[in-house]
């Protein structure tokens, strides 16, 4: 686990006619940072967007639909997980949660299952200059984007 990443584990109220799921309080610790965005992105399948990071914004990501292979890696020097890397599965089918991701974590996503459905808020409003690209096949992060599930 890549230190200052936090999965909030979500409640699920349902009965017949659907579902209610409640994702981010205002006062929630999860969301200490505070509200400068919210934006929405479909990808199709077999979309890898990768890699990017931030100085300053925090990023929270729920998959609305679809099935989200996440890669991160920590870039942070002072970091105890410095370099470390998660790889792991949001979505349908996967535990409900949302995921926070702090500045000097690269992240980066593929559709698994598609299309995919991502509602994100971020720190800060989009700025350029804190939007930081790294290749998809960085030899420092050294992260398989191609690589299938694994045969059981």
């Amino acid at each position: 686990m890549i230190s200052g990443i936090v999965f909030k584990e979500l409640t699920t109220h349902t009965d017949e006619r659907g579902f209610f799921r409640e994702i981010i309080r205002g006062g929630d610790d999860f969301f200490a940072e505070g509200f400068g965005q919210w934006s929405h992105s479909l990808m199709f399948a077999n979309v890898i967007k990768a890699w990017h990071f931030h100085h300053l914004q925090t990023d929270w990501w729920y998959v609305v639909s679809g099935v989200l292979r996440v890669g991160l890696c920590d870039l942070r020097p002072d970091s105890p997980t410095f370099k470390q890397t998660m790889d792991f599965l949001l979505g349908e089918y996967q535990p409900a949660r949302a995921l926070k991701i702090p500045p000097g974590i690269a992240h980066g996503c593929k559709t698994v299952q598609g299309p995919v459905n991502l509602l994100y808020m971020t720190s800060h409003v989009y700025d350029p200059t804190d939007e930081i690209r790294i290749a998809h096949d960085d030899p420092e992060i050294g992260f398989d984007w191609l690589r299938g599930p694994e045969i059981r």
